[in-house]
């Protein structure tokens, strides 16, 4: 532990750096599995306890439940958003990647996507939790993408699909999934990754 001096020259014990934030992302950590296993409302307690922590500590980070599950979807999706560049880096082929970054994202939307309708009843609260989303996945989405089509050759003229679409179309194929355990909603996205990874001449010359 670091010593500091206060003003009148008395030694005083510096906080130690980064422990506060890493307490916070475990505790959203935690509090995000618990919402998956028992729903939005689960008791506090339960949250604490799978931290670790007393519910007062809880409490201290996220004084309402409001500002918990809105703090815990941001969380997922920084998650998801700081996958994007560490599968292109990591994965033997940039296709690889966004199959895989599209794999995480179908997970996010098919297990806590009911994060985001907890706040239906606050319309500013959501369409700023939508802007958040979009920006921040949007971006991601589109390089893994453009990645993926340079390495098999093709120029961006040939693009049928942009990050926001193909996120857009991804949603729309998941929706029912968390209801209906026998819709395979990740095949459907893999499939939708093939078309866009089509070139669009292929695709029309297959159709004649």
């Amino acid at each position: 532990m670091t010593v500091t001096q206060d003003s009148d020259g008395t030694a005083v014990p510096s906080r130690p750096v980064g422990r506060p934030r890493r307490s916070q992302q475990a505790l959203l950590d935690a509090a995000a599995e618990v919402f998956v296993e028992s729903g939005v409302d689960a008791p506090v307690r339960e949250i604490a306890a799978k931290a670790g922590v007393g519910i007062g500590t809880v409490y201290r980070h996220f004084p309402t439940r409001p500002e918990l599950v809105v703090a815990v979807y941001r969380h997922q999706v920084e998650a998801c958003a700081e996958a994007g560049p560490r599968l292109l880096a990591e994965s033997a082929t940039p296709e690889g990647a966004l199959r895989t970054w599209v794999a995480l994202f179908v997970d996010f939307l098919v297990t806590k996507h009911g994060l985001a309708t907890a706040l239906q009843g606050d319309a500013a609260g959501s369409d700023a939790l939508h802007a958040y989303f979009v920006g921040r996945l949007v971006p991601v989405c589109g390089s893994l993408l453009a990645a993926a089509r340079a390495d098999l050759g093709q120029s961006g003229e040939e693009a049928t699909l942009d990050g926001y679409s193909l996120l857009k179309g991804v949603g729309n194929l998941c929706i029912g999934a968390a209801s209906d355990s026998s819709y395979a909603a990740e095949r459907l996205v893999q499939a939708l990754i093939s078309g866009a990874l089509t070139r669009e001449s292929s695709r029309l010359e297959g159709t004649r």
